[in-house]
């Protein structure tokens, strides 16, 4: 771990000594807590970009060379904020609409971005100027977990706000949805985000977002736990947030339908994974340390009582068979999803197994990255097709529940 500089000691120091100034009447202890986890999500001084350099950049490349080009035809519009390598877009693109703005700060991903959809995104969103962002009809995220850490320890000196200082979303990545929101006032918008967000910081830090989206900004909101293996054979469960601008769309909290299946509509057929895993491949095989470890790793829970340790699939691959989810650490050990190679030791899945876990085509989709590049990419992304499900009864409710102007 790296050691903290002096220069950060010193910051906690201010700043706590402010907040004692400002009336908190929180103890030392509960505090230095607070301030040390704020330290943690502190982000880098940023260069705000002025509006011409706001905006995503077209690629070079020709459109035959793109594999999900932009339609020339469209039912609504939408942007893709922390776009990854475009999860989102291949999904909403797919349900009619057309991206016009994407955000993605790792440049890795923003090549893989352009391979496929002929757009490099602009970097991060805390430097582009909200103005600038064009009109839409959806806002699209799958945003970072960030504790509110010191939300609601000062309520005084707070310039008549509620909330005791200026913002309780402030300083997390979070609050740039919230900026766009309030600027943009989109007619939807679709979130997604750890199963875990539910119980991060005691339940403090969803009770933000909620009140946020809902209290603060207005949208009729609602959310649910949606598992991708319905979808793909992969256990993936994550937090689907849908919400729509009442000024805009007339419907209840009640109203507000998140698949958990794919839609009859659809005519979905999932792939199984005795047909996605490859019988022979070569140069995937984990060396002799890594294995070792694992098996002492998964030796030593087992002792203690516990499931953890790695997720071996026995071959032949038995039919409805799912794996656990892939994670962006995978390129370290594959210890999430192991295949058997009998006589021999386990082996990763490859890149193109490992991809449609999360339902991309092996076919068309394009990682012009390393390996440890993909693997991080995929871990790190969505379900798509799940999330191209929630798309079409989005894209169902702006044609069916818009309001007259």
């Amino acid at each position: 771990m790296m050691k903290k500089s002096m220069d950060d000691d010193v910051l906690r120091q201010k700043i706590i000594a402010l907040l004692k100034e400002s009336g908190s009447t929180s103890s030392d202890s509960d505090l230095n807590t607070a301030v040390m986890n704020m330290l943690k999500i502190l982000p880098p001084p940023v260069i705000k970009l002025d509006a011409k350099n706001s905006l995503p950049v077209s690629s070079c490349l020709l459109k035959n060379e793109i594999p999900y080009p932009p339609p020339k035809k469209a039912d609504f519009t939408f942007i893709d904020l922390f776009a990854g390598i475009g999860g989102f877009r291949l999904a909403f693109q797919k349900a009619g609409g057309r991206s016009i703005f994407s955000s993605e700060w790792d440049e890795a991903a923003q090549k893989t971005y352009e391979a496929n959809y002929g757009e490099i995104p602009v970097g991060d969103i805390r430097a582009v100027d909200k103005e600038a962002i064009p009109a839409h009809d959806v806002l699209c995220a799958g945003f970072p977990c960030q504790p509110f850490s010191l939300a609601g320890v000062s309520k005084k000196n707070s310039m008549g706000r509620a909330t005791g200082f200026e913002d309780q979303t402030q300083g997390t990545l979070f609050f740039e949805i919230k900026e766009i929101l309030a600027r943009k006032r989109p007619a939807a918008f679709m979130l997604e985000n750890v199963k875990n967000l539910f119980r991060h910081d005691q339940g403090r830090t969803f009770e933000i977002i909620r009140h946020t989206l809902e209290d603060v900004l207005g949208y009729v909101v609602n959310w649910r736990i949606v598992d991708g293996s319905k979808w793909v054979p992969q256990h993936r469960e994550r937090l689907f947030i849908v919400g729509y601008n009442p000024d805009l769309i007339d419907i209840r909290k009640e109203d507000i339908f998140i698949p958990v299946e794919p839609l009859s509509e659809e005519h979905y057929k999932a792939k199984q994974l005795k047909d996605i895993i490859l019988p022979h491949v070569d140069g995937y095989t984990l060396g002799p340390g890594t294995w070792d470890t694992l098996e002492r790793h998964k030796a030593h829970h087992e002792a203690e009582g516990n499931g953890f340790g790695y997720g071996l699939h026995r071959v032949p691959i038995k039919e409805n068979e799912i794996t656990r989810t892939i994670s962006a650490r995978y390129h370290k050990d594959g210890a999430e999803i192991l295949i058997e190679q009998p006589g021999n030791r386990p082996r990763r899945l490859t890149v193109e197994e490992a991809m449609q876990l999360q339902g991309y085509d092996p076919e068309h989709f394009l990682f012009p990255v390393s390996r440890t590049q993909a693997y991080k990419q995929i871990g790190n992304s969505v379900v798509w097709p799940a999330i191209h499900s929630c798309a079409l009864e989005i894209a169902r409710v702006l044609r069916t529940r818009r309001k007259a102007k």
